[in-house]
């Protein structure tokens, strides 16, 4: 875990009224200490809070030089509900963010051609988001977000205004809180994460 002081923030671009929480998130992650990142609200992202994907730009450029966007919900509505980023708690933010910082973890191992096939199977199968949301919780976890994690989890599946639907999808899509607090009693997770439960 890096100290907010050791973050290269001269390659990162943060909303102002987020820093401290995407801050937090980066110490986490050490390993992207180099990698160029822009933090950036959009006014809706379909069936998601945040969202983290490639500059188009950078699948002309070798993947160690690749840079991300991670773009942010201004509104988030889940099924007739409607949150903006004021009502969720700083720690769930931070969870939230670890998440997508998992998945640049993920992104940063793929060739630029391999990254057009993840794509690809993104949008057609539920299994590849399956084992791709999984995937992302796990680095999360193995970089020691688990408390993180799991707030952020409990903060959805609590949450007596979001519908049974939402909260089914989230179930069925990620790993569970029971899994997360293993993860991080058993101390399961290694530096090269196994994705739990791919063979689900």
């Amino acid at each position: 875990m890096a100290t907010a002081q050791s973050i290269n923030l001269e390659n990162k671009i943060i909303p102002a009224d987020i820093k401290s929480e995407v801050i937090e998130a980066l110490t986490f992650y050490p390993e992207l200490y180099d990698t160029a990142i822009e933090f950036k609200y959009k006014t809706n992202i379909k069936k998601s809070t945040m969202q983290a994907q490639p500059r188009f730009t950078s699948f002309f450029k070798s993947k160690e030089n690749r840079e991300y966007i991670i773009l942010i919900s201004r509104s988030i509505q889940i099924e007739g509900e409607i949150f903006t980023m004021d009502d969720i708690p700083s720690d769930v933010k931070v969870g939230w963010l670890g998440h997508e910082l998992g998945h640049l973890m993920d992104y940063s191992a793929r060739t630029n051609f391999g990254m057009i096939i993840f794509g690809i199977k993104y949008l057609f199968s539920s299994a590849h988001i399956k084992e791709v949301e999984r995937t992302a919780d796990t680095y999360a976890i193995a970089h020691g977000m688990g408390d993180y994690i799991l707030k952020t989890k409990n903060f959805i599946l609590d949450n007596a205004n979001l519908s049974e639907k939402y909260k089914e999808r989230i179930r069925r899509l990620y790993i569970s809180p029971e899994e997360v607090m293993e993860l991080i009693n058993e101390n399961k997770v290694e530096d090269d994460p196994e994705i739990v439960g791919k063979d689900d």
